[in-house]
């Protein structure tokens, strides 16, 4: 095998193949990336056999053929170049040759035979549109558990139903909703899917999306599912899990709301959280008439203050929650005025963003134990 392909173009593909490949090494050929040299384009492939990534780029093919590179280093090689042609040749023996202007390397390569066979999408694609769905996931992803024995809360839940499209994560101590409309290829509401989508594919997707996007192309397969974002495509297994019952978790009589401006209230909480304890990242929330006083305390490091006026007229209430959890919500909405709805100390918090359009957003905090 044997190509010519501009730096810029391949620098870009590989970049996007970072976050795929395998880093534990545990399978060596995981590591590596699938190179097809045919017609007039590289064609690339990585997968750490949870998520998968196909992409290609234009080149210059001089020998049509099929080989496997590593892809960190095959990265780090492509970054340092100059900006100018790399030619990429085969040498037999399991090695490559990288060059470009008077640079020249030799890798290593695994059998092409080793890299495991990923599935095609075959099923009807239905589109989504792009900037709605890249803001979903970008609202959504930080509230996915890291590591949790319960397999199900390792992912988001996605749902197409009618014209709507809706994201939920949750870790067990908050959750985040997101429903948005889309336009076209609505889903009868009796066979609507739910699928529950891995951290790592929302990762990946909320990367694959960009500015330029309009709309992207869905399918759902017996077990994995298929993202065709701008002639790249995202291929991911479904979690095969129960996806807990979320609708229960929303309060529905929380009786009491205040409105804030977010900057001022994400700010007031970044400073008074300096001194919250470092595990919990406890502040506490006294809501009474006419202002919110915002307070921390650590026994070894000391405590910190700070006042909010806002209009409330109801009962004193106050609420312990999660700086880091309040903070995720804060920076994730762009709405200039937030809305917390509460009831007492012991329920579930809900936040909003004001005047949101085209989608809704709702937010709930479990609170902490005061």
């Amino acid at each position: 095998m044997e190509l010519v392909v501009r730096k810029s173009d391949l620098l870009h593909e590989l970049q996007l193949f970072q976050g795929i490949v395998e880093r534990k090494n545990t399978i060596p050929i995981l590591a590596n990336v699938l190179v097809e040299a045919k017609g007039n384009e590289a064609r690339m492939l990585a997968t750490d056999l949870e998520v998968a990534l196909r992409s290609r780029c234009d080149a210059k093919v001089r020998k049509a053929g099929v080989l496997t590179l590593p892809a960190k280093k095959l990265f780090e090689i492509v970054r340092a170049l100059p900006d100018t042609d790399i030619t990429i040749r085969e040498e037999g023996q399991g090695v490559v040759k990288v060059s470009a202007d008077k640079f020249e390397s030799r890798m290593q390569t695994l059998p092409r035979e080793d890299f495991p066979t990923l599935p095609e999408g075959s099923a009807k694609a239905v589109k989504l549109p792009a900037e709605t769905l890249r803001e979903m996931v970008a609202k959504t992803q930080f509230a996915i558990t890291g590591e949790d024995t319960r397999y199900f809360l390792n992912g988001a839940l996605f749902v197409l139903e009618g014209d709507e499209m809706t994201l939920v994560a949750t870790d067990g101590h908050r959750l985040a909703l997101v429903a948005a409309k889309r336009d076209k290829g609505k889903t009868k509401k009796d066979e609507s899917p739910r699928v529950i989508l891995p951290k790592k594919t929302l990762w990946e997707l909320g990367r694959l999306l960009t500015d330029d996007d309009k709309e992207i192309s869905y399918q759902q397969g017996e077990n994995h599912l298929f993202f065709k974002v701008a002639g790249r495509v995202l291929i991911s297994r479904m979690i095969d899990a129960q996806f807990p019952a979320y609708e229960r978790v929303i309060p529905k009589n929380n009786d009491k709301a205040i409105e804030f401006e977010r900057d001022r209230l994400g700010s007031a909480i970044k400073r008074v959280a300096l001194l919250s304890n470092e595990r919990s990242s406890a502040v506490k929330l006294q809501m009474s008439k006419g202002v919110v006083e915002i307070t921390s305390n650590s026994p070894d490091v000391g405590e910190a203050r700070e006042e909010l006026a806002v209009e409330y007229s109801d009962v004193d209430v106050q609420i312990c929650l999660n700086a880091k959890y309040v903070l995720d919500f804060l920076s994730a909405v762009e709405t200039d005025t937030v809305r917390l709805e509460f009831k007492d100390e012991t329920s579930q918090a809900v936040m909003h963003p004001v005047g949101a359009e085209g989608y809704t957003y709702t937010y709930v905090i479990m609170p902490m134990r005061i």
